[in-house]
C-alpha cells in the first residue's frame, strides 16, 4: 500500500540526458506514491508527515531493467564460450523446457524474484517461457514482491526443439487465455513476446499483432543482435527490407503498440529511423552482447539521434541482474568501441548511463525514473559508509564509485510506488 511521507538524504537524479541534479541532505515528498518534488527544506504543509531520515546516505531513483529472461536466472555464467544461436540451441532451450514442471518453476522463480527484490531494480520487463501456467506463477510471485513489471509468455512455433514448439493455433489460443488471466494483477502486466523472428511463423506474428492491439498490450522482442541471426532473418523474410521491418509488417514495432527491442547492435540506418519515428525503446545489454560475441552497439549514435534508450541485464546472456553493473559495462564497451572502431563517437559517461538506467528506461512505464514532481516514487537508498575513504568526495563522485563497485549489499532501503520494500 502506498503511503505519504518525506525522505531525507543526499538526493541524485536526472531531469535530462547527461545531467545529474543533486540536493545535499535534501528532502523528497511522497504523497500517495507520487513525488511532490525535491526540496532543501520540508515545505510547511508537509512537516507533519512521517520522515525517513537517511542523512548522508545516497538516494537515487529505482533502476529499470528493460530486458531480462526470468527462467534463465539459474543458468547465469554458463555456456558463455558460445555465440548466440549455439548458446540457445545447446543450453537455453533445454533449460527453459524444465518450466513445464510447475514444481521446478516454483523453485526457480522463487530464487529469481527474491534476487530481484534485493537488487536496486524496481521495475523490469521480463521474458518467461512459452508455458502459460509457469508464466502466471512468475507473475503471482512478482505481484507479491511489490515490484512493478511486464512479463511475457514466449511464443515459439518454428525453428526450436519439439519440446518447446507450439502450433500456431496453440500459440494464439494460449496467449489470449493468458492475457485475459492477467487481469487480476495490479503491478504485473502482460507484454506480447515473440522470442524473435526466426522462432515465429508469419501466421503467429500476425495473430500476436492483432492481440496486442485488441487488448492494448505492449510488445517486446530481440532485433539485430548478432550477424548470423540477421542473415538468417533476411533468408526467412525476403520481402522485409531489414530485420525490424519484419516486426513492423505485423504491427509489432512501435507506433500503436508500445515496444521494447533488445540489443540493436547492428541496426541499419532505415531500422534506426523507423525506431525513432515509431517510438521503439532500445534495451541496451552490453554484458550480454559481450558474452555471446554479438558486438558493441553504437549507443552514442542512438542518443544523438534522439532514440529512446534504456539499459538491460539480459540475464542469462548477461551474468548479473545488477543494472549498476550494466551502467559500468555500457561505459566500458563504449570506450573499447571508441578506441578500436570509431573515434568519431565519444564514449558514454556515467551521467548518461545513469539517465538511461532511470528516467530513460523508466519512460516505458510512464512517469517513472526521476524525483520530479508528478513522477511515481521509486527510490533506492545507498549506504557508502562501509567503504572507508580518507578524503571528502562530491556526491557525484560517491555515486560513480557506488556504480562501479556495483554491490547490492550497500542498499539500505528500497521504495516502489511509495511502498517500502526493504
Amino acid at each position: 500500500m502506498t503511503k505519504s511521507f518525506v525522505v531525507k538524504g543526499n538526493i541524485l537524479y536526472c531531469e535530462e540526458m547527461g545531467k545529474i541534479k543533486t540536493e545535499p541532505n535534501g528532502y523528497i515528498v511522497c504523497i500517495d506514491g507520487i513525488s511532490k518534488g525535491v526540496f532543501s527544506d520540508i515545505p510547511e504543509e508537509y512537516k507533519d508527515l512521517e520522515l525517513y531520515d537517511y542523512t548522508d546516505k545516497l538516494i537515487i531513483p529505482g533502476l529499470i531493467d528493460l530486458h531480462i529472461h526470468a527462467p534463465q536466472f539459474h543458468q547465469r555464467g554458463t555456456g558463455m564460450d558460445m555465440e548466440l544461436l549455439d548458446w540457445l540451441n545447446k543450453r537455453t532451450f533445454k533449460q527453459e523446457s524444465q518450466f513445464e514442471d510447475l514444481e521446478f518453476a516454483d523453485k526457480a522463480y522463487t530464487i529469481f524474484v527474491d534476487a530481484m527484490k534485493k537488487s536496486a531494480t524496481t521495475r523490469a520487463s521480463m521474458f518467461a517461457t512459452r508455458h502459460r501456467p509457469a508464466t502466471l506463477l512468475l507473475m503471482e510471485k512478482l505481484e507479491e514482491s511489490g515490484l512493478f513489471s511486464y512479463v511475457g509468455k514466449l511464443n515459439m512455433d518454428r525453428h526450436c526443439p519439439d519440446y518447446l514448439c507450439e502450433t500456431p493455433e496453440e500459440s494464439v489460443s494460449e496467449t489470449i487465455r493468458w492475457v485475459k488471466e492477467c487481469g487480476k494483477f495490479e503491478r504485473t502486466k502482460p507484454i506480447i513476446t515473440p522470442r524473435f523472428i526466426p522462432s515465429c511463423t508469419d501466421e503467429t506474428m500476425m495473430n500476436l499483432g492483432k492481440i496486442a492491439r485488441e487488448y492494448n498490450v505492449p510488445a517486446q522482442s530481440h532485433v539485430s543482435e548478432n550477424l548470423s541471426e540477421i542473415k538468417w532473418v533476411s533468408e526467412l523474410c525476403p520481402n522485409s527490407r531489414f530485420y525490424g521491418d519484419a516486426y513492423n509488417n505485423f504491427g509489432l514495432f512501435g507506433g500503436d503498440v508500445k515496444t521494447i527491442m533488445a540489443h540493436c547492435v547492428w541496426s541499419c540506418d532505415e531500422e534506426l529511423e523507423m525506431m525513432k519515428n515509431q517510438g521503439v525503446f532500445i534495451a541496451h545489454s552490453p554484458q550480454s552482447n559481450t558474452n555471446v560475441s554479438s558486438g558493441i552497439a553504437p549507443i552514442r549514435r542512438y542518443i544523438d539521434m534522439g532514440l529512446k534508450v534504456g539499459l538491460a541485464s539480459d540475464v542469462a546472456g548477461g551474468s548479473s541482474e545488477s543494472i549498476m553493473r550494466a551502467m559500468v559495462d555500457a561505459v566500458q564497451v563504449s570506450k573499447l568501441r571508441w578506441r578500436l572502431v570509431d573515434q568519431a563517437l565519444p564514449c558514454l559517461t556515467i551521467p548518461e548511463v545513469f539517465y538511461m538506467a532511470t528516467k530513460g528506461g523508466g519512460e516505458f512505464f510512464g512517469k517513472v525514473g526521476s524525483f520530479e514532481q508528478g513522477y511515481e516514487f521509486d527510490a533506492v537508498v545507498l549506504d557508502d559508509s562501509l567503504i572507508p575513504c580518507p578524503i571528502e568526495m562530491s556526491l557525484e563522485d560517491r555515486l560513480e564509485r557506488m556504480i562501479y563497485i556495483s554491490d547490492d549489499r550497500h542498499i539500505k532501503a528500497k521504495f516502489v510506488f511509495g511502498e517500502k520494500l526493504i
